[in-house]
């Protein structure tokens, strides 16, 4: 919403720190709950009839959603503004804050590596139960640990600079109608018999949402790695990490989230993916990486440091861009 880059890039900034600060309080109301509610709602009401029905029905319920969050949260900061500037800031402050989970993920992360590094497996089961989809109840230390790692790697794109990519773009309205569309795919953007359809039109609009920040990210995931490298705070692997992301990442079913998966399994020196078991079906994925290395919770740990070294780089270079850009233009002027 504001004008202009720097000042919106300075917002961005501020919108981390709160993040960082004080996470997704559960006391305080969040747009993804309200979001999801609606989806939830209406997926009951439309997901019916045939399966043509059902693709015309979901492409209206993507389109709704993501222009109504979309319209409804630049309505809400435009007549905010009227009211008072300084109104309309404070809440695109708030509502940028809610789109990113660095301090989330990282916490989820944790949640899972202390009860880890105890070698208490049914609690670290549990924990990593609350943040992926895949059965847990029989996982050893290998398996939760490339579970979680699975997982920060590609939320660091979408929870975290998939959103900042939005919202340096077009701020809190555009950075939320990313995150709308992030919702409709977490919630029906299925292959299975209910969603197939019905999901079609939000999951390819995820996949398209996320495909230039996932390959933004990468290049940043592995200036991260080697900057943790020659620093001496981790022994990561990122000579040969780009061309073997690049070999790697096409194999993974997804057309974005085997890129992060891919570098961070190459900076690891571990190989994710494989088998993975949902509701007691088996799923087999394509591995990434080499298992140079025997997952264990230290390669959680890395990973979240990669995750926080990827989103400062992330930030850092679009500093550079955007002033540079700013700068080129005021020399036009």
């Amino acid at each position: 919403m504001v004008g202009d880059p720097l000042t919106g890039l300075a917002l961005v900034a501020l919108a981390i720190v709160i993040d960082l600060m004080i996470g997704d309080p559960r006391s305080l109301p969040h747009p993804v709950v309200w979001i999801g509610r609606f989806i939830s709602a209406f997926e009951r009401l439309w997901n019916r009839g045939t399966a043509q029905q059902r693709r015309i029905s979901g492409f209206l319920l993507t389109i709704i959603v993501v222009g109504g969050v979309w319209g409804i949260s630049w309505l809400a900061l435009v007549l905010l503004a009227r009211v008072h500037p300084g109104l309309a800031l404070i809440a695109e402050l708030w509502l940028l804050s809610t789109t990113l989970a660095i301090k989330g993920l990282g916490d989820a992360a944790r949640a899972v590596v202390e009860p880890l590094t105890k070698g208490d497996l049914p609690a670290a089961r549990k924990a990593l139960g609350m943040i992926v989809g895949r059965d847990t109840p029989h996982l050893d230390e290998a398996e939760i640990t490339r579970g979680t790692v699975e997982t920060v790697a590609e939320n660091t794109v979408d929870g975290i600079t998939a959103p900042l990519f939005f919202a340096l773009i077009g701020g809190a309205p555009l950075a939320l109608a990313y995150k709308a569309v992030n919702t409709l795919d977490s919630m029906v953007g299925y292959k299975n018999q209910r969603y197939a359809d019905f999901g079609f039109a939000s999951a390819k609009l995820d996949d398209l949402a996320n495909w230039l920040p996932a390959r933004l990210t990468v290049p940043c995931l592995w200036l991260a790695g080697l900057l943790l490298d020659v620093t001496g705070i981790l022994n990561l692997r990122w000579k040969g990490a780009l061309s073997g992301t690049c070999r790697d990442a096409p194999r993974h079913p997804s057309p974005n989230a085997g890129w992060p998966e891919a570098m961070v399994a190459r900076l690891l020196g571990v190989q994710l993916g494989g088998t993975n078991y949902y509701q007691g079906v088996v799923s087999r994925r394509a591995t990434l990486g080499e298992p140079l290395e025997v997952l264990q919770v230290t390669h959680i740990t890395a990973a979240v440091h990669l995750m926080h070294g990827a989103w400062l780089l992330f930030m850092l270079l679009s500093v550079v861009v955007i002033a540079g850009i700013s700068f080129f233009f005021k020399g036009l002027l």
